[in-house]
């Protein structure tokens, strides 16, 4: 087996530009972090709206047919089930397969944030977030469909629950650091040859191409 060491000036000039890029990463997850308080309110939910926490007076969804019968509803799940029975991407949106109080099962877009849990977390009784019902064709994604129903078939494919809305906001780590990645890494590939270049000019870095003398003709 062979082991390839990378020389020492590469390593340093990594090191160096490694350092440097923290400064600009830095400065940008703290414009970032300003930006994801506006980004909080525009995917807070509230009481009552799609996608939001569930009141005490809204219609409780049993059946398929109670879900065709009322413009919004919500549904008592058993612990967290509803995020064991299979799920996938249609589109923009994760669908988790649900199942209805009646065995049905259907799936669902579900803002996990808005879930009421009365009782254990995983044995108690799950109150989702209002939802509605979105008219789609599941089976023209067919890798969705095959994923979502890994393990028992869905009973309607020509729909899915919006329990979403405008909701599903992600943490401030994820909101910041895919950018972040992006600018160290630039900055990286910015600053590497140039430390290297300067290095090189000073003589303490060996140049990466080592210039070719010409060779004295014979007939001189």
């Amino acid at each position: 087996m062979r082991y390839h060491h990378l020389r020492f000036d590469i390593w340093l000039c990594l090191l160096f530009s490694l350092f440097v890029s923290i400064f600009p990463a830095n400065l940008a997850e703290g414009i970032l972090s300003k930006k994801y308080q506006d980004y909080v309110k525009e995917h807070t939910v509230e009481k009552g709206e799609i996608g939001g926490m569930a009141e005490d007076d809204l219609f409780r969804a049993k059946t398929i047919e109670d879900l065709e019968t009322h413009d919004t509803f919500t549904v008592v799940s058993p612990g967290i089930e509803y995020r064991n029975r299979g799920a996938g991407y249609f589109g923009s949106q994760y669908l988790y397969a649900l199942t209805l109080p009646s065995g049905e099962r259907v799936a669902a877009a579900i803002n996990l944030e808005n879930v009421q849990i009365e009782g254990e977390y995983y044995t108690g009784e799950a109150t989702l977030p209002v939802g509605q019902i979105v008219w789609e064709d599941l089976t023209s994604n067919e890798n969705f469909i095959r994923q979502i129903t890994h393990s028992e078939p869905l009973s309607r494919t020509d729909f899915y629950i919006d329990m979403m809305g405008n909701g599903g906001k992600v943490s401030l780590d994820d909101y910041t650091g895919p950018i972040s990645l992006v600018i160290r890494a630039l900055t990286i590939i910015l600053f590497f040859p140039l430390f290297h270049a300067i290095g090189a000019k000073l003589g303490i870095f060996p140049p990466f191409f080592a210039s070719k003398k010409k060779q004295p003709s014979e007939w001189k």
